[in-house]
């Protein structure tokens, strides 16, 4: 079953990680252990959540990324959660 969260994009697929395919005023992510790809719009990273998670990235990866994007240690659907909530205010 697939639904459609506002304000977030997935990939098509993990070869579209050369950074294209990118609009501006969005960022490529990359979420859980199959490193599922989003774009997710740059006003998430002000919000108090998404910096709390950006915060256990750097704890868990430091600033290197071995997918040139960044990566986010957690669940795709703990994502989605947090993601739609943020599309929600």
């Amino acid at each position: 079953m697939a639904f459609r969260i506002p304000g977030i994009r997935r990939a098509t697929s993990f070869s579209a990680s050369k950074g294209t395919n990118v609009p501006k005023g969005y960022l490529a992510v990359y979420v859980g252990d199959k490193m599922k790809r989003f774009v997710i719009p740059i006003s998430y990273l002000s919000q108090p959540s998404f910096q709390e998670l950006l915060f256990q990235v750097e704890e868990e990866f430091g600033y290197d990324h071995p997918t040139g994007g960044l990566t986010i240690p957690c669940s795709e659907d703990e994502f989605q959660n947090l993601t739609s909530e943020l599309s929600g205010q």
